[in-house]
């Protein structure tokens, strides 16, 4: 499907300005914790944080998501009217940029945000009372970021609407962060937090308050500072009830975290989501066996240089590229996984990879779908200008997790189509 001219003209030429991500981690870093402490208060979740502590003596923060409200019901009107009603980001991609880049492109103004929420995430006034739902299961979230970047105070809103999209609650995972912890601290961190979760040994701090959790990058206690009872713990949910689920990177520990599950045999997930997993190890577009590394590797944010550096940051050894929990396409055994649901993005360098993989799943797996978003780029998740490529996003889940109708649409989303401009997204496997 053809990108809107005007907008492939922007990303070119942000994807050719832009340093490389070995050189601008850092930058990005602090860019993204500005973002994130604009972002207004979900008034229809409630927001806490916790630890889980490694066998290390290291404490991982989560941020603990859980709907307050029913999808698509209206909030009691004191809520509604002190709630924000947008973003003061109008995207994480521009808003990331000039922090990175500000002699190369033009400061995006954020405004500071006006909403007055408490520690539940609820604005206004505490009181009100709300519907109450409950939980049809439980998301262990794992962000993206190529390993070095990314975090839980960035995708809080990204999980606040997740939750309240998806009526489950959702737990986010600040796994510890490469170049500064490499491979395999991240998918060890993951692991251990989903196993904890399964075995209901998962400790929660501050219940009903909020911790501000910084990024992790030295030695963090083993309880959150300043004390706090982490003896509560959530209790163990119905194995079939949790959903395995990351971007990007994420993606990337998520389906490695169903591999060591496999082969350690301490739980087993039923369900995993990837959107647009990292899966391969292979960025050289003169190597690489997948044609979206060439064709979508210098144009849309997410280059093919930026795939090689976060490998590069992320590996401890040669040897860890062909280690099936760095890169799952290396796998020689996929058998015995969880019902998976992969989303690939038409303009990301990692398309052909994620549709590989599934197709691999399905080779040994039943219940395996792939689903390709027209018009998508990397990211797009955390974009909120993608609208039509979240909500699509979101539809495919629904069907995936709880057997909606999905019926074709046209494709919107980032990019200007056509009126005959063709569906928003397309059944790689033909499970249909």
């Amino acid at each position: 499907m053809p990108i809107n001219e005007a907008l492939f003209a922007a990303m070119k030429a942000a994807s050719y300005i832009k340093p490389n991500a070995g050189k601008s981690y850092k930058l990005q870093r602090v860019a993204e914790e500005l973002i994130a402490k604009q972002a207004p208060a979900n008034p229809k979740c409630r927001v806490e944080d916790a630890f889980a502590p490694m066998a290390d003596g290291y404490a991982v923060p989560l941020r603990v998501f859980t709907p307050l409200v029913a999808y698509g019901v209206p909030l009691p009107e004191a809520l509604e009217e002190s709630s924000t009603s947008g973003t003061p980001v109008a995207s994480a991609i521009s808003a990331i940029l000039p922090a990175v880049l500000p002699k190369a492109l033009p400061k995006i103004p954020i405004k500071e945000s006006t909403s007055s929420g408490n520690a539940d995430g609820i604005s206004g006034n505490a009181n009100t009372e709300l519907p109450s739902v409950t939980p049809r299961g439980t998301i262990l979230f794992f962000h993206g970021g190529g390993w070095t970047t990314g975090g839980i105070n960035l995708y809080t809103q990204a999980c606040a609407h997740m939750a309240v999209r998806l009526q489950r609650r959702v737990i986010s995972v600040e796994y510890r962060l490469a170049p500064e912890y490499r491979f395999p601290t991240a998918v060890e961190d993951c692991y251990e937090v989903a196993r904890q979760l399964f075995a209901g040994e998962l400790p929660i701090s501050g219940v009903g308050g909020s911790v501000d959790v910084d990024h992790p990058q030295s030695a963090a206690p083993t309880a959150p500072a300043g004390g706090g009872d982490i003896s509560a713990t959530i209790p163990a949910p119905d194995p079939d009830s949790i959903v395995l689920f990351g971007d990007s990177a994420g993606g990337n520990l998520a389906a490695a975290v169903s591999l060591m599950a496999r082969d350690r045999g301490e739980f087993m997930p039923r369900t995993q989501m990837l959107l647009y997993p990292v899966v391969g190890n292979d960025y050289n577009p003169e190597t690489s066996p997948f044609e979206s590394v060439r064709t979508n590797g210098t144009d849309y944010i997410l280059t093919a240089q930026d795939m090689a550096d976060y490998i590069d940051m992320y590996r401890s050894s040669v040897a860890d590229l062909t280690n099936p929990y760095f890169a799952p396409l290396t796998a020689h055994d996929l058998s015995n996984q969880p019902r998976t649901l992969v989303l690939s993005a038409e303009y990301c360098p990692l398309r052909d990879e994620d549709e590989a993989y599934a197709r691999r799943l399905q080779l040994v797996n039943d219940n395996v779908s792939c689903y390709r978003i027209h018009d998508g780029i990397h990211g797009y998740l955390l974009n909120t200008s993608a609208v039509g490529l979240v909500a699509t996003t979101y539809r495919i889940i629904e069907h995936f997790l709880d057997g909606t109708p999905l019926e074709p649409a046209p494709g919107t989303g980032t990019t200007v189509n056509a009126p005959e401009g063709g569906d928003a997204w397309q059944d790689v496997l033909g499970t249909d």
